[in-house]
């Protein structure tokens, strides 16, 4: 069985979120999953058709390990949520906040 590593809340660091938002498709994963609270398989959140699977899946990594996703395995998919509420009680605010300002940002 496929086991995926997730922080515990008290290891997520502003530094490690910050740094995988700070990628526009992962930005972008993470903002499909906000709209989709009961979460979405990898190929759904995927910002952009033709995306390579390793290259998504890289993507889904560094989000897993910076604490912003949660992954399972629902019989052959991979189903991604967001960690809101972890990270609500972590760093109030954080999530909405950026993702409010990255809608303000002409580049994206």
């Amino acid at each position: 069985m496929v086991q995926f590593m997730h922080p515990a809340p008290e290891d997520i660091t502003l530094t490690g979120i910050l740094n995988a938002l700070g990628d526009p498709v992962r930005l972008q994963i993470v903002r499909k999953l906000h709209a989709s609270p009961e979460g979405s398989n990898c190929g759904d959140a995927s910002p952009c058709a033709g995306l390579a699977r390793s290259t998504l899946s890289n993507h889904y990594r560094v989000l897993r390990e910076a604490g912003l996703i949660r992954t399972t395995k629902r019989g052959v998919e991979h189903i991604n949520v967001l960690r809101l509420d972890e990270l609500e009680r972590r760093f109030p605010g954080l999530v909405p906040s950026i993702l409010n300002l990255a809608d303000t940002d002409p580049r994206g």
